[in-house]
């Protein structure tokens, strides 16, 4: 499903984010991203959803190299590769149901799609009682799960989880990491960037680690360190 070549990335500043990277994420697998902040972990998402291009290398989503993607085929590649942030990023003005709606409708989807994809998401992720309720009414563990639910409405390939859980305590951040099961269980590949090292040894799934731009460590079945 995702394939990095050799990558580099080095930015004007003269940051080298990235350093040869090789990398294969199968479909439907589940990899924590682990490393320090300053790792190349950020760097690593924004490739894959093709906010940056490599220096040098190649990236491939599904099959297609993204430095070859034309810009007007960027959307349909973000159908495919969905993210979840620390912060959420909800509209504050609009209801559960209507962010997560928005998410389709700035992706093309009719009205009647809308309105079958977006009840049978919020059910998945427990919040189809929430759905009138504007995020401000919402806890943070709530909060995420709209997110984790705009994301997964599109039915993306390969959702990447951007330290999803930083700002939940640790009952509410183990309830999401256990919704993404799920949810990659279900088919979904999930690369779950993350500084907590009780998640990632708790999981125990494939750990890729980064630092200072290169791979460090890349093991199955494993923990933090």
């Amino acid at each position: 499903m995702i394939v990095l070549h050799n990558v580099c990335k080095e930015y004007p500043n003269g940051v080298q984010a990235l350093a040869g990277v090789s990398l294969q994420i199968p479909e439907r697998d589940f990899v924590f991203l682990v490393g320090p902040s300053g790792a190349g972990k950020s760097t690593f998402i924004r490739l894959l959803i093709r906010e940056e291009l490599p220096t040098s290398g190649r990236v491939f989503v599904d099959g297609q190299d993204l430095a070859r993607l034309r810009r007007r085929d960027v959307p349909q590649l973000r159908r495919k590769v969905s993210v979840i942030f620390q912060d959420f990023k909800l509209l504050p003005q609009k209801t559960v149901f209507e962010n997560v709606a928005f998410a389709l409708e700035v992706s093309g989807y009719s009205r009647q799609d809308v309105q079958q994809v977006v009840p049978s998401t919020l059910e998945l992720v427990g919040l189809a009682e929430q759905a009138d309720r504007f995020p401000d009414r919402l806890s943070g563990g709530e909060q995420q799960r709209v997110a984790i639910a705009r994301a997964l409405a599109r039915r993306p390939a390969v959702i990447v989880a951007d330290e999803p859980t930083g700002n939940l305590d640790p009952a509410t951040a183990a309830q999401t990491v256990q919704l993404l099961v799920r949810i990659n269980a279900l088919g979904t590949t999930i690369v779950f960037a993350t500084h907590n090292s009780e998640l990632v040894n708790t999981l125990r799934r494939r750990v890729v680690a980064l630092e200072q731009g290169h791979i460090v460590r890349d093991q199955a079945d494993a923990g933090y360190e």
